[in-house]
């Protein structure tokens, strides 16, 4: 579902990815694991075109998406949430899911998507800047789900997130998965969501894939390694 071959990427002189394959099969999900500073968000930038590639070449579903700006990646079934989520604060909870609709075929809410967040459904005419850190996790994951994505990038989900809607969130992805058919990348520093919900880790280090396996094959000490500060 995703191919990337040797992706080259750059914040002027200073190259942070270098030279990164990446295979994602469909309804799989990968982990991307490593310490701040290695390159996880440039990558997911870098994959939705937000950063443009100096090299290498990104194919959604066999199609060449290299070239193509944001909204065409969107088009052709990329959703990404950001880091630190992202939401409109001073829209509710259903505006904001309303802000994806843009690129779907039904302009209107999917009943899925409050089945998978019902907290969502409770507080959709809450302003969404009065929501908690996982609740507006919750909120931007699903502004990305309407856009009917094949492809769903999430950088740092459990970032700032307390540890019993971590389990929500791993929960949640899984439920995503079996119900979508999605391939799911998401890019992590904590070990235990990773193995918790990806079929497969690859870690990131200087922005090239160091480490990949299997999440039953994984030597979680050895992962424990890359990410220690």
């Amino acid at each position: 579902m995703l191919a990337v071959r040797k992706l080259d990427v750059a914040y002027g002189q200073s190259q942070v990815i270098r030279g990164l394959d990446m295979d994602v099969g469909h309804n799989e999900i990968v982990a991307v694991l490593g310490r701040n500073g290695m390159g996880k968000t440039t990558l997911f930038k870098a994959l939705m075109g937000i950063l443009p590639a100096r090299g290498g070449q990104v194919a959604i579903d066999s199609i060449d998406v290299t070239a193509m700006a944001p909204h065409r990646r969107v088009e052709n079934g990329i959703a990404y949430v950001p880091q630190g989520r992202m939401i409109f604060p001073s829209l509710t909870v259903r505006e904001n899911i309303e802000t994806g609709l843009e690129t779907a075929r039904e302009k209107k809410i999917p009943d899925d998507i409050y089945g998978l967040f019902p907290v969502l459904f409770e507080m959709r005419n809450r302003k969404g800047g009065n929501l908690s850190g996982g609740q507006q996790q919750q909120l931007a994951i699903a502004r990305a789900l309407v856009s009917e994505p094949r492809v769903l990038l999430l950088d740092e989900p459990t970032e700032g997130i307390q540890p019993s809607i971590i389990k929500d969130i791993a929960r949640v992805l899984k439920e995503i998965r079996k119900m979508r058919e999605l391939t799911i990348i998401v890019s992590e520093q904590v070990l235990h969501f990773a193995l918790d919900v990806a079929d497969r880790i690859a870690v990131i280090e200087r922005g090239a894939i160091v480490y990949e396996g299997a999440r039953g094959e994984v030597d979680a000490a050895h992962v424990s390694r890359y990410l220690a500060v």
